[in-house]
């Protein structure tokens, strides 16, 4: 995980920071030793600064995270400070507190890279929190309610089918039966006796006991 990767690395960095402060302090005091206090020639001889932090950004997982890095400026302006009377323990001194220096960098990055991630983890933290409380739970009764809505217009519209088939039915078998009524009618009524049997021979036949 990265957090875990910088804390780790931000551990290391103060560890190593602070064995390399205390072996500054240690050179400075035999410089000092030997050549007494020197804090005033150095004022005096250095013009301009002989280290530059330079700030950049990076990208990490989608995190901006700023990042220094030293710029040793080559040359210095008191190197042969102090070489009559321990030059040597000056030099080494001052070696020693470049090295503090960009570790003190290292650390500086390290420890706001950490500072950063440490505030986004708990922003997402409680962005996720508050998407498992609050927002998903509300979905859910959405859901539930919409899934009840739409059930509940299933069973309307299963009972509205089922009366319009029942009325379908009922006028089908009510059809049926008039028409069974009607044909039963008409099948009771017989035909009239027109008497066609016969009926122009009682002109057209003669009577034997009339006589013209």
């Amino acid at each position: 995980m990265l957090r875990t990767h910088v804390y780790r690395s931000n551990f290391k960095a103060k560890e190593k920071m602070g064995t390399v402060m205390r072996a500054a302090s240690f050179t400075l005091a035999e410089a000092t030793s030997k050549t007494g206090n020197i804090a005033y020639l150095v004022q005096e001889q250095a013009k301009t600064a002989s280290f530059r932090v330079r700030a950049k950004q990076e990208n990490v997982s989608g995190v901006i995270l700023p990042a220094f890095e030293v710029d040793r400026v080559a040359g210095s302006d008191f190197n042969l400070t102090g070489l009559g009377r321990g030059g040597q323990q000056v030099l080494k001194a001052r070696e020693t507190y470049a090295k503090a220096v960009e570790t003190l960098v290292e650390l500086a990055s390290l420890q706001t890279a950490f500072t950063i991630l440490d505030e986004v983890i708990r922003l997402t933290n409680r962005r996720v929190n508050a998407i498992e409380h609050v927002v998903i739970p509300k979905f859910e009764n959405t859901i539930k309610y919409i899934t009840s809505e739409l059930d509940e217009m299933d069973r309307e519209e299963f009972f509205r089918l089922k009366k319009v088939q029942g009325k379908k039915k009922r006028d089908t078998a009510k059809a049926d039966a008039e028409r069974a009524e009607l044909q039963k009618i008409a099948d009771d009524v017989q035909p009239l006796d027109t008497g066609d049997t016969g009926g122009a021979d009682l002109l057209a036949s003669k009577d034997e006991d009339v006589i013209f």
